[in-house]
């Protein structure tokens, strides 16, 4: 096993805290501790050992264990994490995870040097919460029972707030994956590693990052480069405007660089940029369950009308086209169902259950002409029932190369629909306008890779 994958898949972690020190700013607490503590041996497949550097019911000392683990996580300041981190180096512990910051440039460089004395991989410090994997439940996160469903996106996070809202968000909306890394300072273990790393890995499928600065610019596009042949890869990259760049350098010691730049690197390495979290992890669903949008002509199949119309504007607005429908299409539609008119978006009328959503879409996605599908269902003011939307996943099953997104536009009515759909393959947004920003991901990674075929 590699030092780096150590990380995420070690048969022995050693928990290094204090059930005693407590700093007047920073992250080292008692409770905090005892939650990481919780959370490990809830979840964790291998073994658990807690060296508690001042307490009694634990191990004192790191040579006191019955073997050297193979992870390290250590929630203690920087003056007591320092000679902890250098035992564990000296011992042949292959990673660590260093939660708490604080840490002056001085202290920094002690780590550094660790790392290349002793070959240990550092992930952090100021981490915050470092590291889960849900297909070996090793979870170093100190919010107790916070654990995502198993899945295919993998996430990085420079910052540990935008990581926590992005792990809230999966875990609210039980969105699958398979691992998650706080990065902080970025002393060692960097962007380039993890998605080394994540590139051979099977559980992965989709990679988000959340980053605010990038050292090494040149190393990070020919990684990218190399895992978009297989995975996409969305970023979000904050520091965009003047002030905020400013902050990120004392947030996370992180160099941001002009967006412009960044822009440009982004293009060249293949990675999908987006705006804002949601918009992350949105691409991602979409990206891990639909196949790719191999054309950019899209069909909106509705049950009522205005939200159809801002859906065929959100369409255009992400650079993608509406469908025109073939006179084979329209006749059948029209044969079979009088009453509705046949121009995309087609408004299949507020009546419109579960049989005519059916037999529509499946006429919609045999049209050549279509390259995907978004479909909108609302419950209010209409007939459609939530447990309705079972015939959109039915439907898209007999059409496996195309696309399908639902929107159950709303709060209620999103959230009645998204328990029929949240353990099926199809993507549900809660507005048309971020569903059309999944459908565009999706045809930019279709666009990505037919680059690398060409080229």
């Amino acid at each position: 096993m590699s030092e780096v994958a150590a990380l995420f898949e070690p048969d022995s972690v050693v928990l290094i805290g204090s059930s005693k020190i407590r700093e007047k700013i920073g992250m080292t607490s008692p409770q905090l501790f005892e939650n990481v503590i919780y959370n490990m041996k809830k979840y964790f497949d291998g073994k658990t050992y807690v060296l508690d550097i001042e307490g009694e019911k634990n191990y004192k000392k790191l040579e006191d264990l019955p073997e050297t683990p193979e992870l390290g996580v250590i929630l203690l300041p920087p003056n007591a994490s320092l000679p902890q981190s250098e035992k564990c180096a000296k011992t042949g512990v292959k990673a660590l995870v260093a939660i708490t910051g604080g840490y002056k440039n001085s202290q920094r460089q002690q780590l550094k040097d660790l790392r290349n004395e002793y070959g240990i991989r550092i992930l952090g410090p100021n981490t915050i919460m470092g590291v889960i994997n849900t297909t070996n439940g090793l979870n170093t996160t100190f919010e107790k029972d916070v654990m995502p469903p198993q899945g295919n996106i993998s996430v990085v996070s420079q910052s540990g707030g935008v990581g926590a809202c992005l792990l809230d968000w999966t875990c609210f909306y039980k969105i699958g994956v398979a691992k998650f890394a706080f990065m902080g300072d970025k002393i060692d273990v960097n962007d380039v590693d993890l998605l080394q790393y994540f590139n051979k890995d099977p559980e992965t499928k989709v990679i988000c990052l959340y980053m605010e600065g990038v050292e090494n610019g040149r190393e990070f596009i020919k990684m990218a480069q190399e895992v978009v042949k297989s995975k996409p890869i969305l970023a979000l990259k904050g520091g965009v405007t003047r002030e905020a760049a400013q902050r990120a350098l004392s947030h996370t010691a992180s160099i941001t660089g002009s967006d412009t730049v960044f822009n440009a690197a982004f293009k060249k390495a293949g990675i999908i940029r987006v705006k804002d979290e949601e918009e992350l992890l949105n691409a991602a669903i979409a990206l891990v369950n639909q196949p790719l949008l191999s054309g950019d002509n899209i069909a909106i199949v509705s049950n009522v009308g205005g939200p159809a119309i801002l859906a065929a504007d959100a369409v255009v607005k992400n650079g993608l086209k509406l469908a025109t429908l073939s006179e084979k299409t329209k006749k059948e539609i029209e044969r079979r169902y009088s009453g509705v008119d046949v121009v995309n978006p087609i408004d299949l009328i507020a009546d419109a259950r579960a049989e005519r959503y059916s037999v529509v879409l499946d006429m919609v996605l045999s049209d050549p002409n279509v390259d995907g599908v978004m479909v909108i269902n609302m419950l209010k003011s209409c007939f459609f029932e939530a447990e309705d939307a079972v015939a959109v996943v039915e439907t898209a099953k007999r059409h496996p190369d195309k696309p399908v997104v639902d929107v159950p536009a709303g709060g209620e009515d999103f959230t009645l629909v998204y328990k029929v759909l949240q353990d099926t393959n199809i993507p549900t947004y809660n507005m048309p306008e971020k569903a059309a920003k999944a459908l565009k991901a999706l045809r930019m990674y279709h666009k990505i890779t037919k680059k690398i075929k060409e080229d």
